[in-house]
């Protein structure tokens, strides 16, 4: 890697672990959203580094049964293995009830908010049942805490989709999680507002200034382990943005290991083609994706 990439790099590590220590500073009910992939991965390990090798807030995952498995196993082995303070939420009404796209009971952004949003928004308010993982079982148990969580670490990228681009480092949601696009603090200069009005929940964006090649350098660079469904396994595919795997695609693509990926987004590859273009949802309702999270999606 050369000295160019080892100086941004540096930067937006420093950049990044910053926000973490002003956001555990100023936020006391805090919690780092992980959805496996390879965006909230590097910010996990920017709060182990952060923290001197500890995570000091809770791991929210929203699982909603329809990940790929392959990144289930990950999320549990890394879990176990880095000790991390590991939760997970759910919408079990509308899976026991079968009201999911995959059923043909509802479209895929119905699917979204069923699923996604509104099981991330009562699991951060605390009024659903949350799991957390019992270390020395090795398996999830209801979480007899019901503490909300009003300040919530999220590893969007501007650059990754349209509506995380009117996002600010702090951007405040109201006590609904609802996000007002066009209510957001001015950050200028490196001056961040976090003296929000009590009761206001905070989504923490410590990456927002990353682009999809920073994220791959930085994982070279620092070795990050990621789940292998970024990598072709011999049929010249691969998953370049995770989710759901009735509504994922994977790419044409032939990189086996990080520095293939590296390669393939530095010589242009991808330059024409979204990131989350094998992601069907956001093609579904004409700017749908803003809709949800206007909701307080991810």
């Amino acid at each position: 890697m050369n000295d160019k990439t080892m100086n941004k790099s540096d930067s937006l590590e420093a950049q990044s672990v910053y926000i973490l220590r002003e956001a555990y500073r100023e936020f006391k009910s805090l919690v780092m959203l992980w959805s496996i992939g390879k965006d909230s991965t590097v910010l996990l390990w920017l709060a182990r580094k952060a923290f001197f090798g500890h995570v000091p807030f809770p791991l929210v995952h929203i699982d909603t049964s329809y990940k790929i498995p392959e990144m289930i196993v990950y999320r549990d082995q890394l879990a176990k293995e880095w000790k991390l303070n590991m939760i997970y939420g759910q919408n079990t009404e509308a899976l026991k009830t079968k009201q999911t796209f995959p059923e043909g009971a509802v479209d895929r952004l119905t699917c979204c908010k069923l699923l996604k949003t509104e099981a991330l928004k009562h699991t951060l308010a605390g009024d659903w049942p949350r799991y957390r993982l019992n270390h020395e079982t090795g398996k999830y148990e209801l979480d007899t805490n019901k503490e909300p969580y009003t300040g919530v670490i999220v590893g969007v990228r501007a650059d990754e989709e349209g509506s995380r681009s009117k996002e600010r480092y702090f951007s405040p949601r109201d006590r609904n999680n609802d996000w007002d696009v066009g209510d957001q603090p001015p950050e200028l200069w490196n001056q961040f507002k976090t003296d929000f009005a009590p009761g206001t929940h905070l989504r923490i964006h410590p990456l927002l200034d990353w682009t999809e090649l920073n994220i791959w350098e930085y994982i070279e660079r620092e070795h990050i382990p990621v789940t292998k469904l970024y990598f072709d396994q011999g049929d010249g595919k691969r998953y370049r943005s995770l989710g759901c795997y009735p509504c994922t695609s994977s790419v044409e693509s032939t990189a086996k290991t990080v520095h293939e990926i590296v390669e393939e987004l530095r010589a242009g590859k991808f330059a024409n083609i979204a990131e989350r273009s094998g992601r069907a949802q956001d093609k579904d309702g004409g700017g749908g994706l803003e809709g949800l999270r206007r909701d307080g999606y991810m």
